[in-house]
């Protein structure tokens, strides 16, 4: 078994063609009055068909707890919870069940269990990500209320959002399909994404997250890292090919002198190159990080291939299909984020008992 967390943690289940997604929450503090809405909130905005540049695939993605929480308020009890699928459609993925897509999990998963799941690509699929963003909507709610995760696309394709993180409103994140607070960039990106969509082509690029008013001292000094403990979430999450924090790649072309952060007299620091995180362990300052997602693997054109004798076959996905993950990964990375800085909170606290 293979848990999200190390103290706080959650275990899945569910196919993106089940009837259920759900999970289990462990060590979830007794006491907390759980704001039902907010949970749901952060489903719809992760859910399929919001926009034009997003599958079309129609599930309300309505929570339903089964334990851990009575009267409103959670018992410290193991949390329960499940998602119905509401509309499948299986048909659209027989043609796979003797083939391979390219880039996609079809032949990595055939191979390590001899049988998989190929409506939907099964448990490979991103809609296991639902389950992701129930308990991370859950452990927000555990964080100290200063402390605010804003998660917005800054690229797509060749199109980046050049404003720094500190220039943009982040209360315009949601103001369009794209969930990129710069209006004029904004614009730009959905049209390519609609261009390729058109094109029966998907497209990547990048979302930015920032971590405002965290305070000295999350995270553990060694296999426990802040930063470590992001990534893990971040690169769990489908079709994610890299993490980077603070100066990231950038950095590898400075010098000491030129990427040390200095401190002020508060012990604040005159630049943020660490990226709000030092030894592992938050410095006070904000965490910013930044997540790269491929394009989706299934595109709706014709590819050769082969099936599970070697044969070459040609492939055409076929049904409904992201052309471009980023919109509705935003509230996945925010909850994620928000689950890996509650377990981490959980773990200081324990230390003080």
């Amino acid at each position: 078994m293979f848990n999200l967390g190390n103290f706080l943690t959650l275990s899945t289940f569910g196919e993106s063609h089940g009837s259920t997604y759900g999970g289990i929450i462990t060590n979830f503090p007794a006491g907390l009055e759980v704001d039902f809405s907010e949970v749901q909130y952060q489903l719809d905005r992760r859910k399929p068909g919001q926009s034009k540049i997003v599958t079309q695939r129609k599930e309300s993605d309505t929570v339903n707890f089964l334990s851990g929480i009575f009267e409103g308020k959670t018992t410290g009890t193991p949390i329960g919870f499940t998602i119905e699928n509401e509309n499948q459609k299986s048909k659209d993925y027989g043609h796979l069940a003797e083939a391979y897509r390219p880039s996609h999990a079809d032949f990595t998963y055939d191979q390590k269990y001899r049988h998989r799941d190929y409506r939907g690509g099964g448990k490979s699929s991103a809609r296991e990500t639902v389950n992701w963003v129930v308990a991370g909507s859950l452990a927000k709610q555990l964080l100290p209320e200063k402390v605010k995760i804003n998660a917005y696309v800054s690229s797509v394709g060749e199109i980046f959002c050049e404003k720094p993180y500190q220039d943009l409103d982040f209360s315009k994140i949601d103001s369009n399909d794209v969930r990129c607070p710069d209006e004029e960039t904004a614009a730009k990106m959905i049209a390519r994404i609609k261009e390729i969509k058109k094109e029966g082509n998907t497209i990547g690029g990048t979302i930015t997250c920032v971590i405002k008013n965290l305070p000295v001292g999350i995270g553990e000094p060694v296999f426990g890292k802040l930063q470590a403990e992001l990534a893990k979430a971040m690169l769990n999450i489908n079709a994610c090919k890299g993490f980077e924090y603070g100066s990231g790649f950038c950095g590898a072309k400075m010098t000491g002198k030129d990427h040390n952060d200095l401190f002020n007299e508060d012990f604040s620091t005159k630049t943020n190159l660490s990226g709000g995180i030092q030894g592992g362990i938050s410095n006070g300052m904000d965490v910013y990080f930044r997540v790269a997602f491929k394009p989706v693997a299934t595109i709706l054109q014709p590819q050769q291939s082969i099936d599970h004798e070697g044969n070459s076959v040609i492939l055409e996905g076929k049904g409904r299909h992201d052309p471009c993950v980023l919109p509705r990964a935003v509230p996945i990375v925010e909850n994620l984020a928000a689950f890996v800085l509650a377990d981490l909170f959980s773990i200081n606290k324990l230390r003080k008992i």
